[in-house]
């Protein structure tokens, strides 16, 4: 089924094709918002709210982007909306340089890390990434979504997705080679 028929079998009051569309894109929306909000509380009352949301304005899809993106933006306007009345300011992907600067307490995440553990170990990193960096990450290598989807999604300039999709990899690539360093460090203690 296309996006288009979904869509109109939606709007034609089918309501399986409303469950179906949230069964085909809830991983899609948990990512966006469990990347962006972080509380767990709060991440599934939002994801609520954003199929909601698309419930109510299905109506609007014009079909001009996948339906995916469509979602996704939702899901991510939704969830900085979240954010902003946390926060009771404006959250905005050039205005708040603590979170673009990644500032984060690297005293308490000195752990060596075994091989098996790489993978967990590096989707906690990728949790305190900024938000705009873990942002585009997932939306670019999870959700696998080009440049130009991610900037209908975020409304973000290409370059700036690039520019953070760079530095978030090399964030990564640091933190990585940190703990590469410490465990070669232990090994070598080890057997000394």
């Amino acid at each position: 089924m296309t996006d288009a028929e979904l869509v109109q079998q939606i709007l034609n009051g089918n309501s399986n094709a409303f469950r179906f569309l949230v069964a085909k894109h809830q991983r899609l929306v948990l990512h966006v918002v469990g990347r962006i909000v972080q509380r767990q509380e709060d991440i599934e009352d939002i994801c609520q709210e954003v199929f909601m949301k698309v419930y109510s304005k299905i109506g609007k899809f014009r079909g001009e982007a996948k339906l995916s993106t469509w979602i996704a933006r939702i899901a991510y306007n939704t969830s900085v909306s979240h954010l902003r009345k946390e926060d009771h300011g404006e959250l905005s992907y050039d205005e708040r340089p603590a979170l673009v600067a990644g500032e984060t307490d690297e005293s308490t995440h000195h752990q060596p890390v075994e091989t098996a553990e790489v993978k967990t170990y590096l989707m906690l990193k990728i949790e305190e990434l900024p938000v705009q960096y873990r942002t585009v990450l997932t939306l670019f290598h999870l959700e696998e979504f080009s440049y130009r989807e991610i900037e209908e999604i975020t409304g973000m300039p290409e370059g700036t997705i690039k520019s953070y999709l760079s530095r978030a990899r090399k964030i990564l690539k640091e933190k990585l080679e940190k703990v590469a360093a410490i465990e070669k460090t232990n090994i070598f203690t080890e057997y000394a």
